[in-house]
């Protein structure tokens, strides 16, 4: 059985404010959180989950963003390319797979 995590503080604070800013978008455009639901094929319980901060999957998060309309800004906002190293790198060629260095051992690999 695979062993659970507690959420570290800093994603606990980033499904908070994602809520919160999805909940805005959701006021901003005046409707109503089962509107949302609706459209995003999802159950108001997930909607409510997702905006109090408790989290929901990528799938039903991108759901809501594109009921929203916010989708691709969302999508968009995890570009590499528009980072500072991104652009720096842009013109080398990426591998295809990134493999751990011989005898080097990681807490998360």
């Amino acid at each position: 059985m695979a062993e659970t995590r507690p959420t570290p503080a800093p994603v606990s604070r980033a499904l908070a404010q994602t809520g919160v800013h999805l909940a805005t978008w959701r006021r901003l455009q005046q409707l109503t959180s089962g509107q949302v639901a609706d459209r995003a094929g999802i159950s108001r319980a997930t909607l409510q989950r997702l905006e109090s901060g408790a989290g929901a999957s990528l799938e039903n998060t991108l759901r809501v963003a594109r009921a929203l309309g916010v989708m691709d800004l969302l999508v968009a906002s995890l570009d590499p390319y528009s980072s500072d190293v991104g652009r720096l790198r842009a013109d080398q060629e990426l591998p295809q797979r990134v493999r751990r260095p011989k005898g080097r051992t990681d807490a998360a690999g």
